[in-house]
């Protein structure tokens, strides 16, 4: 049977016959793409809002209408979180490409709603198809308020399902590469929309705030173009019982006839995984239960950490300052206008070539390292900015000081994108059971949106009543958050995904930090022993079979 899969595969050539790196190349194209329409959804608006036209078209020039857009901005929190309600209730059981297909379709009717938008009401509704954020109140709605994008409901399904697709067809020494790569592409796309907004903010007129908007369909075309034809997650398809299609998926993303001894072990544990967990899976309902049973695989557990990430990710402050930055620089340093945007450009372009470290890094640091390594750079950052602000309001020459926190604003977004940019979206779906990755996902995706909620709401009105003490907001949290990140989180790096089942299903402690195998970035002894004697038991059945075949044949 396994033969006659095997050549039967090889004749029907799918995925374009595409197989092992070629393949995965194509996968990490469509996954980079969406985590760059991601990237540019974020920025897109800050410029369009500050254009006269759109505020002339729409109605919104003057102070008054401030308390409007404010109201707003809860409504889209709520689409987002929707979106991530949709991962994991309709997402699972669409599959990985046809949950991504959904979300790309929903944010294109969204984009046509708002490009061709003449009315209040028309770019209301275009907005919440796609669950954007506005901001609460600025001193000048015409010349200082800004209008982010946040996460969009079609784009909170992309964005819950992409790393776990990534995740799940990508090989472990390069899976956490490659998720990084992803949320590197994320602020390739952020960085991009500000330099349009930038250059289009000297040209005025409609097309300012226009074409930014239209100039998502470049993302939407190259995922419409490459997701349908692209393997599905073959750990999906068997929980799934489509078995034969996870064969032919493995067998083409590593390159290796169907019945190859790794292949056929791969196949193996991802089965002893599913069932397992699906026999021992806990309902919704019974994660907060305290009954225990010895099959116990540490549900709650890891679903919070999961999510914790995301939580930590926010609370470090990061959309204090990604989507508040031009406001940042010009109401606590002291810029005008068009230098802070300016810098805003200059700093996204920064960030994103910087964030290129932590993809070699993932892997041979680790996740808790890398999350560590950025959580102290970022409090040392915030604590210095803090301490030149104060001076800067204190001091009769304060102009000073606040220019020379600019360097240590740049610092910070370097730091956050060497770490705690990708680790968030990565670990998820790592440390989570096959039947709960895509629920934990949705779940630290809905986390990063709750979170955002919170800081886009603070964040202007902290920067204009507290001044230079709200970023000790900032300095505290990312120093509690390390001692967090050193004794709680696993490593999950150079593990395979069925290695995180195994760790778990052993019982662990909650603290990490006494157990070598949990906290090492080296892929533990045990794992490796235990893959090697499974390929060596694959090879012996392998000869069996073949063998037995033989005898057949001669009688």
């Amino acid at each position: 049977m396994v033969a006659r899969t095997s050549t039967w595969l090889k004749a029907r050539r799918p995925y374009l016959g595409l197989t092992g790196g070629w393949l995965t190349f194509w996968l990490t194209v469509a996954c980079a793409t969406d985590m760059s329409l991601f990237g540019y959804d974020q920025g897109v608006f800050g410029g369009v809002v500050v254009t006269d036209d759109f505020l002339e078209v729409h109605n919104l020039v003057g102070p008054t209408k401030t308390t409007t857009l404010s109201t707003v901005t809860a409504i889209y929190d709520i689409g987002c979180f929707f979106g991530a309600v949709m991962a994991f209730t309709i997402g699972e059981n669409l599959g990985r490409k046809k949950a991504i297909m959904l979300g790309t379709t929903i944010m294109a009717i969204g984009t046509i709603i708002q490009m061709t938008s003449y009315s209040l009401p028309q770019i209301i509704v275009g907005r919440i198809v796609l669950g954007s954020v506005l901001p609460p109140k600025f001193p000048s709605p015409s010349a200082d308020f800004k209008l982010t994008s946040n996460y969009r409901v079609g784009n909170g399904l992309n964005t819950s399902t992409a790393p776990i697709w990534q995740t799940e067809t990508a090989s472990p020494q390069w899976r956490g590469k490659l998720v990084i790569l992803d949320m590197m592409m994320n602020i390739a796309g952020y960085a991009l929309v500000n330099w349009i907004n930038y250059g289009l903010s000297f040209h005025g007129g409609a097309i300012a705030w226009r074409f930014p908007i239209a100039f998502q369909f470049v993302f939407f075309f190259v995922l419409w173009g490459t997701v349908p034809w692209l393997p599905e997650s073959p750990r999906w398809l068997m929980a799934h019982q489509r078995e034969t299609e996870a064969m032919e998926v493995l067998s083409c993303l590593e390159a290796k006839p169907a019945d190859d001894p790794y292949i056929t072990t791969m196949r193996n544990e991802i089965e002893f995984s599913v069932r397992y967990e699906r026999e021992n899976s806990t309902r919704w309902r019974d994660l907060l239960s305290r009954k225990k049973s010895q099959h116990d695989t540490k549900t709650l557990r890891r679903l919070l950490l999961g999510a914790g990430t995301q939580f930590i990710q926010q609370f470090e402050g990061i959309n204090g300052l990604g989507y508040y930055f031009p406001l940042v620089l010009i109401n606590s340093v002291g810029l005008s206008n068009e230098m802070a945007r300016l810098l805003a450009a200059c700093s996204a372009t920064s960030y994103f070539l910087f964030s290129l470290v932590g993809v070699p890094l993932v892997e041979k640091v680790g996740r808790r390292g890398l999350m560590l390594i950025s959580t102290l750079g970022q409090f040392v950052c915030y604590l210095i900015i803090t301490v030149l602000l104060s001076y800067a309001e204190s001091s009769a020459d304060g102009t000073k000081y606040a220019s020379a926190s600019i360097a240590f604003f740049f610092m910070y977004f370097i730091l956050f994108g060497i770490g705690m940019l990708g680790v968030p979206w990565l670990y998820p779906t790592e440390i989570n059971s096959l039947q709960m990755r895509t629920k934990g996902a949705a779940v630290a995706t809905a986390t990063n949106w709750l979170s955002n909620f919170v800081i886009v709401e603070i964040t202007p009105i902290g920067i204009q009543n507290l001044g230079w003490r709200f970023y000790i907001i900032w300095t505290v949290l990312n120093a509690a958050f390390m001692p967090v990140i050193y004794l709680l989180y696993p490593e999950t790096a150079n593990r395979n995904l069925e290695d995180m089942d195994a760790y778990y299903r052993s019982n662990p402690p909650l603290l990490v930090i006494g157990d070598p195998d949990a906290t090492s970035a080296k892929r533990p002894l045990k794992y490796i022993q235990h893959e090697d004697e499974e390929i060596q038991i694959s090879r012996m059945n392998r000869s069996t079979k073949v063998e037995d075949t033989e005898v057949e044949h001669v009688e």
